[in-house]
């Protein structure tokens, strides 16, 4: 079962995006530092084909649904994901996840995938020296490494 906590559309998460961010709990990396260290519990409500129904229905303008996390369950995230791409395909999908590397079949459903713990020494996503990593998933299923379009250029 995967569990989400709370929505939010944001524009920072994806680059070009307005981003449905879903956040899921029974996280199970344990990142010192962690922004949302309440998302290890085991807190919320299931999330269901009828809830992201509803909750694309309530948010007209975005163009991206965000899974923040992959909680504890990945088979019942990636049928989720799947939903989400054959019902809603003017939606690109993201996935946030904290583990190192991921695996193939998270690249064959998810548009968008963050790879990597944070680190506190290497800092969040938006700086150069990040660990973190996003990419983009081609039709073709390429992977682009876009983390650089999160880095600010002083001028």
């Amino acid at each position: 079962m995967v569990k989400f906590t709370d929505t939010e559309v944001v524009f920072s998460e994806v680059p070009d995006k307005v981003t449905l961010a879903i956040n899921i709990s029974n996280c199970p990396n344990r990142c010192p530092g962690c922004h949302s260290p309440y998302l290890r519990e085991d807190i919320g409500e299931e999330l269901t084909e009828a809830v992201i129904d509803k909750l694309i229905q309530k948010n007209d303008g975005i163009n991206c649904v965000g899974f923040m996390g992959e909680g504890n369950d990945k088979p019942r995230l990636i049928e989720l994901a799947l939903y989400t791409r054959k019902n809603y395909p003017n939606l690109e999908t993201c996935i946030y996840s904290g583990k190192e590397e991921e695996s193939d079949d998270v690249y064959a459903v998810f548009d968008y995938v963050k790879t990597g713990p944070y680190i506190i020494s290497c800092g969040p996503l938006n700086v150069e020296t990040t660990n973190q990593r996003m990419y983009h998933v081609g039709k073709d299923g390429s992977r682009e490494d876009i983390t650089y379009k999160f880095w600010k250029k002083l001028q």
